[in-house]
């Protein structure tokens, strides 16, 4: 898809507004933890989990794991592959997974299937958005951003073929 342009879907001070929210409340929920490892699947959650550590108020660890299902498509191949895996030890620690959108929910299914084998004390999920009319899995996470529509979305560190990941919204793709 060559010409296409991206409306407005959510904005960057509704964004800031709610990874604000989201950091209280998490920092809440972990405050007997020790050390919480926030672990961002790379490369749409970038912004949002850089943004999301700052508003936590608790110990924290940061972590990343890279992960494909789309390619160079709208829509995912329900093939993930991990392209790479964590550089730190997980077992026995509290694991926060930050994702950029659940979708189909078969990219988390299969991080979360991993992770686990890892033995963690706990994984939770926190992503900054919902696309429960797509879901195939019965994933879900524990704290969301935004509910948002069966649209493509771009901006806020989420792509299209690599592109639009610099906007500072969230934007929906229209053809």
């Amino acid at each position: 898809m060559e010409n296409y342009k991206v409306d407005i879907l959510i904005s960057d001070k509704d964004i800031t507004q709610r990874v604000n929210e989201l950091g209280k409340i998490i920092s809440a929920s972990y405050s007997d933890t020790n050390k919480l490892i926030v672990v961002g699947l790379l490369r749409g959650s970038f912004m949002f989990i850089a943004d999301l550590v700052r508003c936590l108020d608790i110990p924290v660890e940061v972590d990343f794991i890279t992960v494909s299902s789309y390619g160079s498509e709208m829509f995912s191949s329900g093939n993930v592959k991990i392209l790479k895996d964590l550089d730190g030890d997980i077992n026995g620690h509290d694991v926060l997974l930050v994702e950029d959108i659940v979708d189909t929910g078969k990219t988390l299914e299969a991080v979360i299937e991993m992770l686990e084998t890892r033995v963690p004390n706990s994984i939770k999920v926190c992503a900054l958005l919902n696309k429960q009319s797509r879901r195939i899995s019965n994933i879900k996470a524990d704290w969301i951003g935004f509910e948002i529509p069966d649209e493509f979305v771009v901006g806020y560190g989420i792509d299209y073929d690599q592109r639009n990941r610099n906007l500072p919204y969230i934007g929906k793709v229209v053809k």
